[in-house]
């Protein structure tokens, strides 16, 4: 969105002809998703009387959601025992014990006797830094630290890059092209107007950030030099939050390696082995910046750093083998195994991204189900359609989830299908796969499930439709079939299986006259024809009036008009609003 930017793709136009294969993969992706959303949901919803709505991406991220909570729902925790033996300094760990009696008798044959260390062993790491972020890790990240969801992050990006202070967010790549050092570097010189912890960083490492053929469509999400005019005093929370979280990558993508020692010490005592371990930053490197933002917004330790989380956090203390620890003191705790966590937005874009990569190129950045762009709403439409509701940060599927994944077909649910055809789509992209074979294999999928729900028997089809329960109260017998009408969430509907017959709450020709269809309204139209309503909206007057309101059915439906007793005529009477 820079004037720079845009002027330099002005200076470089290139024939469209150059996108056409761009443009049908779009086509097919675009066609692929509604053909099955489409056809799909509506041969389940006949073929088991109640809506069920499928989609290409939706239904496959649906059902890592519901395979999760069945884990979690099967899992038996058990209680386990460790023993410790501790010196002044030292906290040493044994194997698990099932068996209570077991670890107090290991406990009591160590309390009070010396130690004897038998091994040390010492170990360098290295942790590179971090890529530049695309869409989803950035989602990810927003989830963890700030806990915002993935719409929620677009939402914010979006805007920032439309202030022109990022660039475009809804990209696959984490790398820069290798013409964009200079612009790289100008950014980071910059960052001080935003972050103030990055005057004077390190940014040696640029090289690797910039790889062209990493970059797909878009090349990762970096500030932009119109940061030096940002006020983020003047930003929404989350905007500001946003692109700190942006530079701060930047910041730590090209600086040093983080490097820690860590140290494991094997500790015998009365024949029994006991283990204490360390670990020692020797050089900070990126982790620093990461480090000082997560202070800056007291967000606590992020996930990734809990990998380890039964080691010390601190150095261990010199020992050297054949050390003699004197009476060492000796107690138990007691803990749970843990069973497998719920989805969250983060821990969920992540399993989408990685969902059927065997079917991916290794060369490919963009993996997995659906696309950076789509995956914060695929996650919403699961919300919106009540198969998935949020708990905190937890994603938990409902009963209607669960009904769902138990009736649709292993490859309708199958996330490595879905990724294979993000493949061929991507082999579209370059030239290297025909649309009207997609779009041709996409048809005979659909086909065939139409002709495996026929073979469904009826006793099946029945067991899951919805029961209109007696408790139910009716607004009276449909005119068309007689069946009795009920109230929906948006229309007072008939529960005749084949009658069409309703009454919407938001009508469109009451709406014309600011008005909506209560229930009374309607129970008088179902019973007699005829409602009298006050309070009607002349948009020609501007002036409130009222008037009988009449229904008619045609060919099963409702059609609605305005009457007025004799003598009397409303502000509307003449511009006859059109009936549904």
């Amino acid at each position: 969105m820079e004037d720079k930017a845009i002027l330099e793709g002005f200076r470089n136009l290139r024939s469209s002809e150059a996108y056409d294969a761009l443009g049908a993969a779009s086509v097919c992706r675009a066609k692929s998703d509604w053909l099955i959303g489409m056809n799909d949901t509506r041969a389940l919803t006949t073929t088991y009387g109640r809506v069920l709505k499928v989609g290409r991406v939706m239904t496959p991220t649906l059902a890592m959601i519901v395979d999760r909570d069945s884990s979690i729902s099967s899992f038996t925790k058990e209680k386990y025992y460790l023993v410790h033996i501790r010196s002044e300094h030292l906290d040493a760990i044994s194997k698990r014990y099932m068996s209570k009696g077991e670890a107090e008798s290991v406990a009591t044959s160590c309390n009070g006797k010396d130690a004897r260390v038998a091994v040390v062993k010492t170990e360098s790491k290295t942790l590179a830094p971090p890529k530049l972020y695309d869409l989803t890790s950035l989602q990810r990240d927003a989830n963890r630290l700030f806990g915002m969801t993935a719409s929620q992050t677009l939402e914010s990006a979006q805007r920032l890059y439309e202030g022109k202070l990022i660039t475009y967010p809804r990209t696959d790549s984490k790398y820069l092209t290798e013409d964009m050092g200079d612009t790289a570097l100008s950014v980071i010189r910059a960052l001080p107007c935003i972050l103030p912890f990055s005057i004077g960083c390190e940014y040696s490492h640029i090289d690797v950030i910039m790889n062209n053929r990493k970059v797909s469509d878009h090349h990762a999400i970096i500030p932009t030099e119109e940061i030096q005019n940002a006020d983020l005093t003047k930003m929404a929370s989350a905007d500001a939050k946003m692109l700190m979280l942006i530079g701060t990558r930047l910041l730590c993508a090209t600086d040093t390696a983080h490097r820690y020692t860590l140290t494991s010490a094997l500790i015998d005592c009365s024949g029994y082995q006991f283990v204490a371990q360390g670990k020692r930053i020797d050089e900070p490197g990126w982790k620093i910046y990461e480090d000082t933002l997560k202070n800056y917004f007291k967000t606590g330790e992020p996930e990734e750093d809990r990998s380890e989380k039964d080691i010390s956090r601190s150095a261990l203390p010199e020992v050297a083998e054949g050390e003699l620890i004197s009476g060492v003191e000796s107690d138990i705790t007691d803990h749970w195994t843990q069973p497998p966590k719920h989805f969250t937005e983060g821990t969920l874009l992540s399993a989408m991204e990685k969902a059927g990569t065997k079917y991916m190129d290794d060369d490919v950045e963009r993996k997995g189900l659906g696309t950076p762009a789509t995956r914060a709403a695929t996650i919403e439409k699961l919300i919106s359609a009540k198969y998935v509701r949020r708990k905190g940060k937890q994603l938990i599927p409902t009963d209607e989830g669960k009904l769902l994944i138990s009736l649709v077909p292993d490859y309708l649910k199958s996330a490595d299908m879905t990724a294979e055809w993000e493949n061929r789509l991507l082999e579209m992209e370059r030239g290297n796969a025909d649309p009207d074979a997609f779009i041709d294999d996409v048809t005979a999928q659909i086909i065939y499930l139409i002709e495996e729900l026929r073979r469904i028997p009826e006793s099946e089809r029945t067991k899951y439709r919805i029961r209109r329960t007696e408790s139910r109260t009716s607004l009276g017998k449909c005119p068309v079939c007689g069946s009795p009408i009920y109230e929906g969430s948006k229309t007072f509907y008939c529960s005749g299986d084949d009658c069409r017959f309703c009454l919407w709450k938001e009508d469109r020709y009451l709406g014309s006259v600011r008005k909506k269809m209560t229930r009374q309204i309607a129970e008088d139209l179902i019973s007699t024809g005829r409602s009298y309503v006050n309070d009607l909206y002349s948009r020609k007057s501007g002036k409130l009036f009222d008037a009988e309101l009449v229904m008619t059915v045609e060919e099963g439906k409702a059609r609605l008009k305005l009457e007025f007793p004799r003598g009397k005529k409303g502000g509307d009477a003449d511009e006859k609003p059109d009936s549904r």
